[in-house]
This record gives structure tokens, sequence and C-alpha cells, in this order.
């Protein structure tokens, strides 16, 4: 039997910094510019496995968790480079490989400690129930992630199976989903063990302009326990009758592709091993904080030793 199992893309990203990227500012954001039919030359280049799917399962597994992953690659070199990876981080690869390319990022970095991501989904988008391993997925948890096309359909029929068998389940969204609405993703939703969104994905979700601590219990009636991030502000947690909240600590900032699933990873492991809020939501603040001042969404996942000697963050609790 697997402690988790995680559904979800992988990707291969090249981190891609260039020489002074021109910045326009707008009123509400800012664009990065290259001119058309200029060679821009780029400063470093760096080759890294993503993925929500594989991001959470290599966490997991780090942190002494059996762990497998259900996904989708093509059968091209990126998918060698993901499974490798898979294989080595000690993950059951239950996923399939299909016609097309693998999932592909390129990320471009430097911009004024921010990054604009371009996301080619590839077969990532074409998993379907057929390609999932039922009979094999005997698991005490399932962590299901962001899935688009004809994989969004399949994520459906998961989560009915986790529901009937009685696998506990968390759920993290992409603002893809969260944009469509709760009609869209209420059967989901729906009894969910732990839902865990950013504010922008939150307030897509319900259709609001409400702050983190106000979406909490509109949040809570379907899922067990409501978890929103708010990037370097403080995140929140609500089971109902208690409101958690939790400050980041002041760390310098390299890169933060695969912050939201260290995070997701690390309250989810934290609910599974410890038992409680509190020390889940200083697993999740921990690994974060620690893959965001890596370049790589894996690159600095933290093992159980680490993970229970990292600084601890300060963390308040009041009734709601």
């Amino acid at each position: 039997m697997f402690d988790v199992i995680t559904l979800g893309s992988a990707t291969v990203d090249v981190f891609v910094k260039t020489a002074r990227p021109r910045i326009i500012r707008h009123k509400e954001h800012a664009d990065v510019c290259y001119s058309v039919g200029q060679k821009v030359l780029v400063e470093d280049l760096h080759v890294d496995t993503g993925g929500g799917g594989t991001n959470t399962a290599v966490a997991f597994s780090r942190l002494g968790l059996k762990t497998g992953w259900v996904g989708k690659v093509g059968k091209d070199l990126n998918a060698k480079t993901v499974l490798d990876e898979m294989r080595r981080e000690r993950v059951g690869i239950l996923g399939t490989s299909g016609t097309g390319m693998t999932g592909y990022s390129v990320i471009l970095t430097g911009l004024e400690h921010n990054r604009t991501i371009l996301a080619y989904k590839g077969v990532n988008d074409s998993l379907v129930p057929g390609d999932v391993p039922w009979s094999r997925l005997n698991t005490k948890w399932l962590y299901l992630g962001s899935m688009m096309g004809r994989s969004f359909e399949t994520l459906r029929h998961v989560a009915a199976f986790a529901k009937e068998e009685g696998i506990r389940y968390a759920f993290n969204p992409s603002m893809y989903l969260a944009q469509q609405g709760l009609g869209k993703l209420k059967q989901i939703i729906q009894d969910c063990d732990v839902l865990i969104l950013n504010r922008e994905e939150a307030q897509a979700l319900l259709g609001t302009e409400a702050r983190c601590v106000e979406m909490l219990p509109e949040l809570q009636k379907y899922s067990k326990i409501a978890v929103i991030t708010d990037g370097p502000k403080p995140a929140h947690a609500y089971n109902g009758i208690m409101h958690y909240e939790i400050v980041p600590p002041d760390i310098k900032v390299v890169e933060t592709t695969g912050a939201g699933d260290a995070f997701a990873a690390g309250m989810v492991a934290g609910l599974m091993i410890e038992k409680d809020i509190p020390t889940a939501l200083q697993w999740a603040t921990a690994e974060s904080c620690s893959v965001i001042q890596h370049l790589g969404a894996k690159q600095k996942l933290l093992t159980r030793a680490e993970i229970t000697k990292a600084r601890p963050a300060k963390l308040r609790m009041e009734r709601l």
C-alpha cells in the first residue's frame, strides 16, 4: 500500500535568464518585452523537471512517505528525463506514456524578482480514465493537482473513486480551473479533506474580491480543511472551528516556481504524519521557503530530518 499517490502534470522546465530584459509598466501590471527580429543573449540556463504531480510526489517521497505518481508523458527524450528522476527519488511510477510531447515550460527569470512562464501542456491534457491503473490505487491518501482538457474528466473520476473507497484526498486547483467557478469544480471539492488555493485562485473560484479570512468559511462548507496562501503574506487554514494564520519568514527569494506545490505537499504530509494543522502549516511554510531560495521546483525539497529542524514561523490561532 502507498502512503500517498499524486495525480498531476509532469514537465521539463527550462529556466532562462536573458541580458537586460525590458520591462514596460502599466497601471495594473508590467510586461516583459523583446524586439521582433532581435537575437537575445542568454546569460544563464538551467534545466530541471517540474509539474504539480511530480513536484509533490518528490516532496512526499523525501519526507519518507511511500509515494506513487499518476500522470502522462510522451515517448520522447523529455519523458526519459522525467521518469529517470522519479526513479531516483523512489517514486512509484503509475503513469503512462502516449503519442505526443511531454509537458515543457520555458521560464523567463530575473524579471525584477519575478518570472514569466511559457507553458506547453503536451500530453498532460490527454490522461483518460483508461490510463489510470485503478487496481493499483491502493493508498491512504490521494493528492489531486490541476488537470485540464480530457485529463479533467479523469480527475473527476479519481475524486469519485476516492470517495467510494474511503481514501482521504487533497485538491490543489490552478487558476485555469478556479476561473471556471464552483459549478465546474464542486464535484471534486465536495467532501475534500484538504482544499488548497492561493488568494487569487480562491477569489476566482468564489467570484469575489474578499480577503483570505473572509473566504475561508465559504470554502470550508465544501472541504474539511480550507487553506489559502498569499505569497509573502500570511497563509491561512480553517477547519470549521479554528482559524490558523502563519507568517512566512523574511528570506531572500531566488525563484518562486514550485512554491505552491511545495507548500501543498508540506501541508498534506504534516497532516498525514503529525495529525495536526499547526504542525502541517509549519511544514508547508518550511518547504515553500526552502524551494524559493533555489532555482528549480525540486532543488531543495526537504527531508524529514530537515523539516523538523526548520526555524518555526510565527503562528496565530483564533475561533472564527
